[in-house]
């Protein structure tokens, strides 16, 4: 049982690195004032792992122009993480 909560612990820290790859990709535009090709293969992967998270939390946590919804995904999955972590 150990090693099943070990693999989802390191899948949830994997997401995280995805994760925060996503919000540094966001920052792109603003340095390079292109937009993002949401045809890359990247961006369309990063999009399309991240989005099903993101998309309920973006519901409840926009304020103005600010996006939270990536800041409390990171904070819930390494709260798992470490919870899994700890029980294994």
């Amino acid at each position: 049982m150990s090693e099943v909560l070990f693999i989802l612990g390191t899948v949830i820290q994997i997401y995280s690195f995805i994760l925060l790859a996503r919000v540094l990709m966001s920052w792109i535009p603003m340095f390079t004032n292109r937009p993002l090709d949401p045809y890359n293969p990247l961006v369309k992967f990063l999009l399309d792992v991240t989005e099903p998270v993101l998309a309920p939390l973006r519901r409840y946590l926009v304020i103005g122009m600010i996006d939270l919804s990536p800041l409390v995904a990171l904070i819930g999955l390494q709260i798992l993480g470490n919870a899994i972590l700890r029980s294994a």
